[in-house]
């Protein structure tokens, strides 16, 4: 089984939405159980608090039901047992780093940083940002 973890600031926008599509993609594609997809916040901030509506208005057009998704921050023990943590800009991965130190396990979903739509209201460029991401991510999944 692969677990993967997606990780962003506050965990109520990018990195649930990042996990919830994926998650319909493996059920899509009849694979889901080869997976364990989570996410993760960074921060504290939102803890406890449901998906931003931006993000569930964009999950729920699709069908997808995020209701009982709470904001829960990375913890160390998420670290050693995830196998890949998918970050979605720098400033996520400067801030796992404080944390825990380096990991080979970070990545970025893209190269470039998936802006975050709490600040920029711009939850459809996040949807494509993470589409595109994850495209990549189901590629490199499927060379092993």
């Amino acid at each position: 089984m692969l677990k993967i973890l997606f990780v962003c600031h506050g965990n109520i926008c990018r990195s649930p939405m990042a996990e919830f599509l994926l998650k319909k993609r493996v059920n899509d594609l009849n694979i889901a159980s080869n997976f364990q997809i989570e996410s993760r916040a960074t921060s504290t901030e939102e803890i406890g608090n449901g998906v931003h509506y931006g993000t569930k208005k964009i999950l729920n057009s699709l069908g997808i039901d995020c209701s009982q998704k709470r904001a829960m921050q990375i913890t160390r023990s998420d670290l050693e047992y995830f196998d890949y943590i998918y970050l979605m800009d720098h400033n996520n991965l400067s801030n796992i780093r404080r944390m825990f130190g380096d990991s080979p396990k970070y990545k970025m979903l893209l190269e470039r940083d998936i802006s975050d739509p709490w600040y920029t209201g711009n939850f459809k460029q996040t949807y494509l940002d993470i589409e595109l991401g994850l495209d990549k991510l189901l590629e490199e999944i499927k060379r092993f």
